[in-house]
Order: C-alpha cells, then sequence, then structure tokens
C-alpha cells in the first residue's frame, strides 16, 4: 500500500468513503459514523486550516524577500490579478455556453414551470423594486392559466419554496450576508485587505486578504533593509517555513484515511438509507450533470491543454498526475483554503515553480480565484432562470457574466461560500434569491467539484506566470510517494 502514489491511495480512500456510507446507511450504522468516523475528517480540515495561515504568511515573506528588484512585485502582482480575472471570464463563460446550449431547466415538467413563472410573476408585483420580465409576457393576465393563477393566490405564498422551514432560515440567513455585500462601497474590497489588528487578521481563515498584505508589506520592508540587519528575522522566517511544510508533508501521509473518514461523515449526515443516498447523486439530474460537465472540462480539458500549449514539457498526463494530490484533497475537503499547502507543495515540487512565485500566486488565487465557483453561479442562475420560464436577454447575462467575475474576488474560500454570491447575482437580474433553496439538496456534492476546479486554476495560474516570469524548472519524474 505504501508503495502505491499518494492520489491513488487518496481515491481508493474516496472510494472507500462512498461504499462506507452504503454499507452504514444500510444497516442503520449512520450515527456511529457521526460519532466515531467523522470528527476524524473534522480533525484533518482544522489541521490544515490551521496551518493554511502560517504557511501563507511565511510563504510570501519568504518569498517577496527575496526579491532584489521591488519593482518587479508591482509587475508580478499585476499579471497575477490578470490572469485570475481572464480564467474567471472563461469559465463564466464556458458555463453560460452550456446551459444555453442544454437547457437543463426545460427538462423538468411544464405545467409546473407554468407555476413557477406565475409564482415569481406574483412575487415581482409584491416587490416594486424588481424589473419586471423582459420577456413582455405576462402569465398573470392570460385567460388560459387563470386557474393555475387562482390556485397559486390561495396558497397565500409567493414564492414555492417558502413553505419548507427547513431551507428558509438558511436562505434568510445567507440573504442577508448578501445584503451586506452588496451595500458595500466601491473600496470597500480594498479597506477589508488592511487588518486593524494583525493578529486578529491571522485567527480567521476568512481573514485570508488581510494575512496577504501584512505578509506582503512586512516582506517588501525585510527586502529594503540591509541584510545585515534582518538575516535574523529571514533565517527565522525561511527556517519556520519549512517546518511548516514538513507539518504538511506528515499529515498527507495520513492523508487517505482522513478522506475516508471525511466523505462518509459527509454522506452519512445527509442520507438515511441507501435510497437517499442513491438520491443525493441523482438529484436535480439536469441541472448536475450540465454542471459537472462544464467542470469537468475544466480539470480534464481546458487546463491541461492550456498548460501544455505553452509548457512542452508538461503533458496533458503530467500535468494531471503531478496535481492529482491537490485535487483529491480539494474533492473531500471543498475548501481552497485548506488544500492551499498540498497545492503548494504539488506546484513546487512538481511543476517546478519556484517558491518565489508559488508563494506569492497561490495564496492570492485560493482568495480571489473561484472558477468552478464562478461557472456554478452562472449555470444555476440561468438554470432558476429557465424552471421559472423566464427568459435572460443578452444583457441580462453580460450582467451575471460581471457580476459573477467580481463577486468571485475575496468570496471566502470555505465550504458553500458560493450561495452568497448567488444571491447576489440573482439580484442583480431582478431573480427571486430564495431560489437559491432548490439548488441546496445537490450543493454539497457540487461543491466538491468546484472546488477541484478552483485548486486546478490556481495552480495552472502559478505554473504559467512561473514559466512567463523564468522560474519554472520542471522535474523529470515525480516520487511514487508524493
Amino acid at each position: 500500500m505504501k508503495k502505491l502514489p499518494l492520489h491513488i491511495r487518496i481515491i481508493i480512500g474516496l472510494i472507500l468513503g462512498i461504499i462506507w456510507a452504503f454499507i452504514s446507511s444500510y444497516l442503520g450504522w449512520n450515527q456511529f459514523t457521526i460519532d466515531w468516523i467523522d470528527p476524524f475528517g473534522t480533525i484533518f480540515i482544522r489541521v490544515l486550516k490551521a496551518i493554511a495561515v502560517p504557511l501563507v504568511l511565511l510563504s510570501i515573506i519568504s518569498g517577496v524577500s527575496s526579491l532584489t528588484d521591488i519593482n518587479k512585485l508591482g509587475k508580478l502582482g499585476l499579471k497575477t490579478i490578470v490572469f485570475y480575472l481572464m480564467s474567471t471570464v472563461v469559465a463564466v463563460g464556458i458555463g453560460l455556453t452550456l446551459v444555453n446550449v442544454v437547457k437543463p431547466g426545460k427538462f423538468v415538467n411544464e405545467e409546473q414551470r407554468v407555476k413557477n413563472r406565475i409564482k415569481y410573476e406574483l412575487w415581482v408585483s409584491e416587490n416594486p423594486d424588481v424589473p419586471q420580465p423582459k420577456d413582455g409576457r405576462s402569465f398573470l393576465k392570460e385567460q388560459k392559466y387563470q386557474d393555475l393563477v387562482n390556485s397559486a393566490m390561495k396558497e397565500g405564498t409567493l414564492d414555492s419554496l417558502k413553505n419548507t422551514e427547513s431551507s428558509n432560515e438558511r436562505v434568510n440567513q445567507l440573504s442577508k450576508s448578501a445584503d451586506q455585500t452588496k451595500n458595500q462601497g466601491p473600496l470597500k474590497f480594498f479597506v477589508d485587505m488592511v487588518p486593524e489588528n494583525v493578529f486578529g487578521a491571522f485567527s480567521s481563515n476568512a481573514n485570508m486578504l488581510q494575512v496577504i498584505f501584512f505578509a506582503i508589506f512586512f516582506g517588501i520592508c525585510l527586502a529594503m533593509l540591509p541584510n545585515r540587519k534582518v538575516s535574523g528575522v529571514i533565517d527565522f522566517v525561511n527556517g519556520a517555513n519549512e517546518v511548516i511544510l514538513k507539518m504538511v508533508d506528515i499529515i498527507m501521509k495520513a492523508a487517505p484515511f482522513f478522506v475516508f473518514a471525511l466523505l462518509a461523515g459527509v454522506i452519512a449526515k445527509m442520507a438515511d438509507t441507501p435510497a437517499q443516498v442513491l438520491q443525493i447523486f441523482k438529484g436535480l439530474g439536469s441541472y448536475s450533470i450540465t454542471l459537472l460537465v462544464g467542470l469537468l472540462f475544466m480539470i480534464f480539458v481546458l487546463y491541461p491543454l492550456i498548460v501544455h500549449a505553452f509548457i512542452k514539457k508538461l503533458s496533458y498526463r503530467e500535468f494531471l498526475k503531478r496535481i492529482s494530490p491537490a485535487q483529491f484533497l480539494a474533492f473531500s475537503t471543498s475548501s481552497s483554503a485548506a488544500t492551499l499547502p498540498v497545492t503548494m507543495e504539488c506546484v513546487e515540487e512538481n511543476m517546478g515553480a519556484s517558491k518565489k512565485i508559488s508563494s506569492f500566486v497561490l495564496p492570492i488565487g485560493a482568495t480571489v480565484n473561484m472558477d468552478g465557483t464562478s461557472m456554478y453561479q452562472a449555470i444555476a442562475v440561468v438554470f432558476l432562470a429557465q424552471l421559472h420560464m423566464v427568459d435572460l436577454t443578452l444583457g441580462q447575462q453580460l450582467t451575471i457574466v460581471l457580476t459573477a467575475t467580481l463577486a468571485s474576488i475575496g468570496s471566502a474560500a470555505v465550504p458553500s461560500a458560493g450561495l452568497v454570491m448567488m444571491i447576489i447575482v440573482l439580484n442583480s437580474v431582478g431573480l427571486n434569491p430564495a431560489w437559491v433553496a432548490i439548488i441546496f439538496p445537490v450543493d454539497r456534492i457540487l461543491d466538491m467539484f468546484r472546488t477541484v476546479v478552483n485548486v486546478t486554476g490556481d495552480a495552472t495560474v502559478s505554473t504559467l506566470i512561473a514559466k512567463s516570469e523564468g522560474e519554472l524548472k520542471v522535474p523529470k519524474d515525480v516520487p511514487a510517494n508524493k
């Protein structure tokens, strides 16, 4: 078993986790799984998140302080942001193309879609700030739909989702978060980058941008001072960074077991019977398949081909082989922040990017680059519109591109943070934010795939920037156990 490559062992852990979920649900052992297996998965994520902040802090300080020309830092930062924004726009564009070609919302029974449209129009009529549907149709006034209109009005609800109490509370919480984000000033993003208390910023992964800001500022100041005055500080930072990387290496040796525990626990909390386990993977089929096709296209086609086009030494197969440990960990944790230590290790040791580049580009990517999340928002919003027989105009879909791209910047690198951004995107095109509850049942599973795209996108951009800066030396082979 120890001779198997790490990514193969993690795959085995994933498969065994799913198998155990079926067995435990069939035998009624779900509570045992939640009490005695799932905690190990929680411990795994906590350890990785505990390492994330010191790793980002130390690696950025180490990388920036080693720059002999500080002017290069501005150029590198601009190039990083431009590359990440381009990849996000491409992801949203692919998502919109897919959802408009496949039209997953139209796979639902037409009568149900008509009912949804009527409830949408009732909701619009009760919210004067919401613009009228752009298609010019009014189902409320069409005679053939009067029975359905009367039925909808008798229900005393303006949205078909508000009867589901379990989802309603979560929708309200997400709506409050979205309102706070939407009402922020244009420079709020930059204000939030600067910490009031640097030790407070270190206390939470949600403050990663503040950690990055402090680390870059600290590293620049180190680079500007004479070496004789700061050599002790630089040696400490580099030594502490090596210790953190060694901790990552030790943790990853046990990753297959932790991944098994994590996946088994996630499924045990969502389903009590084998039929419910299957329903999780089957639910909202047309939407799920459309989104999965888009996400898998990014992972297995777009990123590998782009890397191979610019770096001939990294073939399609080699790229996937070298980044796979980070991908499988991203799948099991659904967190870019928790996966960051392993992503950095893969990019540095397997791809051959210098620590100077990876330590600067990857932490920023884990915070601002959300290709998978942005694609999910584009597909989900158009799907929900189709489900309610709302035709979005080209202008509205361009609004989705802009809003999803900007919303991805600074969105928390934690599970399901994209739902908050989804509400902002729905509001931007005049759709009901409560509709996010429709996709709750499959969100956690799809979040795993979205995170894989996010992490793969970060690694791709980091590798390309390293190549453009002359900081890439691709190793001939990767050790089997790495």
